[in-house]
């Protein structure tokens, strides 16, 4: 599992509401979806900031501090080069340093899969980002890419997914909500979309929807273990605790990760 799935996880136990920074939103109400609070969004600069830094080993400095000279003296080589670069911040925590290169990298050769490296670069930063104002900015990079990619392949509903979510942390979070409901309705197994939208309905207060959300995840996805965990958080706070109990021992067995089986005893001391 990727490092930022375990981090959601872990994030997901200390503040399940504040998961992605999301609007809290009514979701699957006989078929509506109210506005409970609006995001507040604005632009900022795209200069790169650090937003969860971790250190590198010294050659990887080295490697990283090289590349960068390397970019600067011959910016034609940046196409090449962006992959390692990203590569490389992305390690180092700096989410939002490698969108930017990639992003510059996608905007000078115009090439549809650095296009998509790029959307995907953002969205990963988007989801760590805990300030409103950066958010809006990486969600606004995110869909200038992603949606160019969708252009030319609308079929790739995973893209679609991570616009969709973008637009729910934006002041217009229907329009993310319908793109989930489009996928689903195209795609009822859709591992994205249903997470996504279990994710919804349990920042709405909707652990009844939620749960029934994941059911469907588990169902069809039975290896995504953020599923897994939220259905038994999803079930704890609809005070299901048979369920909750049962569904967090089925989450034990499933990985050996030291920080998730701590979260989960967590909630099963609860019980």
């Amino acid at each position: 599992m990727k490092k930022s799935q375990l981090i959601l996880i872990i994030v997901g136990v200390l503040a399940i509401l504040g998961l992605y920074a999301l609007p809290k939103v009514v979701v699957d109400n006989e078929g509506q979806a109210e506005t409970a609070a609006q995001a507040t969004t604005g632009t900022t600069s795209s200069d790169p900031v650090a937003m969860h830094e971790n250190e590198l080993s010294p050659e990887k400095e080295e490697t990283l501090g090289e590349l960068k000279q390397r970019i600067s003296e011959n910016p034609e080589e940046l196409p090449e080069l962006s992959d390692e670069l990203a590569v490389l911040y992305q390690e180092k925590g700096k989410f939002d340093s490698a969108a930017y290169y990639m992003g510059l990298a996608a905007d000078q050769s115009q090439d549809l899969q650095l296009m998509e490296k790029a959307g995907n670069a953002y969205y990963e930063a988007f989801t760590f980002a805990l300030d409103q104002e950066k958010m809006a900015y990486l969600a606004e990079q995110t869909r200038s890419y992603l949606t160019q990619v969708l252009e030319n392949d609308p079929a790739r509903l995973d893209l679609k997914s991570k616009v969709a979510m973008t637009y729910v942390s934006s002041a217009n979070p229907m329009q993310g909500i319908t793109m989930l409901r489009e996928i689903l309705e195209q795609d009822p197994q859709n591992e994205d979309a249903l997470f996504n939208m279990g994710i919804l309905s349990m920042q709405s207060g909707q652990y009844k929807r939620a749960s029934e959300r994941f059911e469907e995840l588990i169902k069809y996805h039975p290896e995504n273990l953020q599923g897994q965990f939220y259905l038994g958080v999803s079930y704890f706070e609809a005070k299901e605790k048979n369920k909750a109990k049962a569904q967090f021992e089925i989450v034990k067995t499933l990985t050996q990760d030291p920080m998730i089986l701590e979260s989960v005893q967590s909630y099963l001391d609860r019980l």
